[in-house]
């Protein structure tokens, strides 16, 4: 897939790694309307990224993707706005084991529902062809210590979108979803200094302030760029793409049942 004039939609893309993957697309020369709960952030990186790329081209809107009315309802805007949607990058997620509710209710269920509605949309361009980029983690792959709810999630990604990507390539048309499983990325989340207050009762398992020293952060830039791979390669479809400090693979897929 060329990524020019493309449309693609970024959720929580107005900060960290979200941030890093609007950025990439931009400068590719896709359209891009990202999606993300903070208004200041989300506004603020919208002004800095019109000027340098004009209005046409960029959109942000204000959306809980775990919201069922908020997240549905924005999909009919984008498409008003730009007319169709290209690419789908399903990013928003939270680490939170105090509040496990909402950390299930954003990183998988807002996934699962940007993801049916990314096909719903795609499935509507002329050429029905789209490509969806679930971001999991390599806590989808083994797991976090301290962080079981974070963990569950992940490897949910990983299952969910294997499957669906599955019934794509079996029904032969064009929409492809793929899996981004980046590692401990350095965002403004692992520099908190309180930032154990995220894993609540498990927080002092959790090793990431070895982490921290150790330095094995891969950078949000880092993954953006891997990430390409997974949009313009059509052939990608059900792929597992980790990237890490340790650089980037892909696994194997698993047989199905």
């Amino acid at each position: 897939m060329d990524l020019q004039n493309k449309v693609a939609v970024v959720t929580g893309g107005a900060q960290g790694l979200g941030e890093a993957f609007v950025k990439i697309l931009l400068k590719k020369g896709a359209n891009v309307a990202f999606i993300d709960v903070n208004k200041p952030l989300g506004e603020e990186l919208k002004t800095a990224l019109v000027d340098e790329y004009g209005e046409d081209r960029v959109e942000f809107y204000v959306v809980d993707v775990s919201s069922k009315e908020e997240f549905t309802g924005v999909f009919q805007k984008i498409v008003d706005r730009f007319g169709h949607i290209d690419i789908m990058y399903n990013n928003a997620g939270v680490i939170n084991e105090n509040e496990w509710e909402k950390t299930i209710a954003i990183n998988m269920v807002g996934l699962v529902r940007g993801t049916y509605l990314a096909l719903q949309y795609m499935n509507n361009n002329p050429d029905k062809k789209g490509a969806i980029i679930n971001i999991s983690s390599t806590a989808g792959l083994g797991f976090v210590l301290a962080a079981p709810i974070y963990t569950a999630t992940k490897y949910a990604v990983v299952g969910f979108s294997r499957a669906i990507a599955a019934v794509t390539r079996n029904s032969k048309i064009g929409l492809r979803i793929n899996i981004l499983c980046p590692g401990v990325v350095k965002t403004n989340l692992l520099s908190s200094p309180n930032i154990e207050d995220h894993f609540g009762r498990f927080s002092y398992l959790t090793g990431l302030r070895e982490i921290q020293e150790r330095n094995e952060f891969v950078a949000p830039d880092d993954v953006a760029e891997a990430s390409l791979i997974l949009v313009t390669d059509e052939s990608k479809n059900g792929e597992i793409l980790k990237i890490d400090a340790d650089g980037v693979e892909f696994l194997p897929e698993p047989s199905a049942m």
